[in-house]
């Protein structure tokens, strides 16, 4: 894969052709990713939670005991997205099951402490709701559930967005150990924007690439701003193993002592000084977490992290800081343009119908709070032809793509939507790449490609640098200015994209207990339009 830097911190930047084995990173079963979730009943959604213990796994090979929450009961639950195939909800899972509910539903959650004795209680805080509890004991926070018994929390979704849930009981520990979740609420009034002009467009386009449904709403709220194509859920957290190690020696020691409730030894677990060295996203570590959702190898850690889009799609962004630390979550290849934070929309002061979230270089995740975002990519700006366009080559069909701008400047006119340049930025089409052509190449542009003969740029190199089916042969002229695509296994007439490396801006954090590659990274990869992205594999 070659890089092209563009922006800040030398922007991770690459060319990547699309199923190619790349190294150990990128298995040729690529995974994509969504906000997949758990559903209850419309109207009254009820959820049977459990807390219990188990392992969960890291790419070093370590096997870290946790608790989380899980499902006690499956009696009554659908999976979103529905066309996901192979949802589960186990009993553990890290992060806990994603709540998928309707702005106006009245929630009801029944928690059941099946932690160890020598956890004690357990309970579950739901910030930015209005929660009635039922059963349980008081606690500092809430209501919390001994050992054996349950707890009960009612609560109405007064309205849409994201939002955290996790323990509230010793959370400097209970959270520490995994016990922290998601709600998402969909909003209960479609704007009608988000059902025609350009967004009409990207579904006519959706339908004839033949791409199913995976978004959980046409809109993230109750407003027009607000619509998207496509969405992920991301939960930020991080592992200091020593604490978990001490908490599974107190849990051992107890067990040994035969303890009953009530009458177990206290656990002596110290939570400072505290030093993470593992750092996650949905409860995996890269690359484990560009594998599929709900893939077997990982049985308590359900969910992945690994997005995709088609230029001009309007991605959202669904970001918890769970954990104990900030994390700086930079997308690369755009900022991401905030729509809330924690449910709230960023409204303007003089206008409360207009949004005024900023946009962020990085996305930094505070505990405990959530911001939903829109992110797209459409190559404008770039000044070269990103679908390397030649109207000179009579032979080659994809190289005489038309681009009609529309009153933006880019390619959704008419039946553009059935072209594989849908959503091209017109101002630079046909304008070559390379600044001293070879081959189909034939006036000046920004970048100089390197001769392959003095320069090699590995596996990870595509061989192209364009977006497209035939991208590769179309690109390349007699003297062979990009690498011959055959080094990297993928035939020169199959689907080459970009990919952005999205990643935490703490070095340490894109570590697996201090080795890079790991930790809060993944790819965000982006291909044209006739690319059938399928988030169910």
């Amino acid at each position: 894969m070659s890089i092209l830097s563009l922006g800040k911190c030398g922007l991770f930047r690459y060319l990547f052709a699309v199923g190619v084995a790349v190294a150990t990173l990128i298995s040729t079963a690529m995974a994509w990713g969504a906000a997949p979730g758990i559903m209850g009943a419309s109207g009254n959604p009820t959820f049977a939670l459990t807390a219990q213990d188990n392992y969960i796994s890291q790419p070093d090979g370590q096997a870290i005991y946790s608790w989380g929450y899980g499902c006690s009961s499956t009696a009554g639950l659908t999976y979103a997205p529905a066309a996901i195939a192979g949802a589960t909800c186990p009993t553990m899972q890290i992060p806990g099951p994603t709540l998928i509910v309707n702005e106006g539903d009245v929630v009801t959650v029944t928690l059941t402490n099946n932690l160890p004795l020598a956890a004690g209680n357990t309970s579950i805080l739901f910030p930015g709701f209005t929660v009635t509890t039922a059963s349980g004991v008081q606690g500092l926070l809430t209501q919390e559930a001994t050992p054996g018994s349950s707890v009960t929390y009612t609560f109405t979704a007064t309205s849409p967005g994201t939002r955290a849930y996790y323990s509230g009981t010793q959370g400097d520990l209970q959270v520490e150990m995994g016990m922290y979740g998601a709600v998402i609420v969909l909003p209960k009034t479609v704007p009608s924007s988000c059902t025609s002009g350009v967004m009409q467009s990207n579904m006519s386009a959706r339908s004839k690439f033949g791409e199913s449904e995976f978004r959980l709403a046409p809109a993230a709220y109750d407003n027009a701003s607000t619509c998207y194509d496509r969405e992920y859920l991301f939960q930020f957290s991080e592992i200091d193993p020593t604490i978990h190690k001490q908490a599974e020696a107190a849990v051992a020691v107890a067990v040994a002592s035969g303890c009953t409730a009530g009458a177990c030894p206290t656990m002596n677990v110290k939570t400072e000084p505290y030093h993470p060295t593992y750092f996650m996203v949905n409860g995996r570590s890269m690359p484990d977490d560009m594998d599929p959702n709900y893939a077997s190898e990982y049985p308590h850690q359900p969910y992945n992290g690994n997005p995709h889009m088609h230029p001009g799609e309007l991605t959202l962004v669904r970001v918890v800081g769970q954990g104990r630390w900030q994390h700086p979550f930079h997308e690369h290849g755009n900022h991401v343009r905030v729509l809330a934070r924690d449910g709230n929309l960023i409204t303007s002061s003089s206008d409360p119908t207009k949004l005024a979230g900023p946009l962020l270089f990085t996305t930094t995740t505070t505990p405990g709070l959530a911001m939903d975002g829109i992110f797209y990519w459409t190559g404008k700006g770039l000044n070269w032809d990103v679908y390397g366009h030649n109207n000179k080559d009579t032979t080659n069909p994809m190289a005489n793509l038309a681009c009609n701008a529309d009153v933006n400047g880019y390619n959704t006119m008419g039946t553009a939507y059935t072209q594989a340049n849908y959503y091209e930025w017109c101002a630079d089409h046909n304008k070559p790449l390379e600044k001293f052509p070879f081959g189909d190449v034939e006036a000046g542009g920004p970048v100089t490609l390197p001769d392959p003969n003095y320069l090699t740029n590995g596996t990870w190199y595509g061989g192209s640098a364009y977006l497209g089916p035939d991208a590769t042969s179309r690109s390349a002229g007699p003297k062979g200015t990009t690498p011959p695509s055959g080094t990297v296994g993928n035939p020169p007439s199959s689907e080459a994209g970009f990919a952005f490396m999205w990643h935490s801006h703490n070095e340490r954090e894109i570590t697996t207990n201090n080795v890079f590659p790991g930790g809060m990274m993944m790819m965000m990869l982006v291909d044209s339009r006739e690319f059938v992205i399928d988030e169910s594999n």
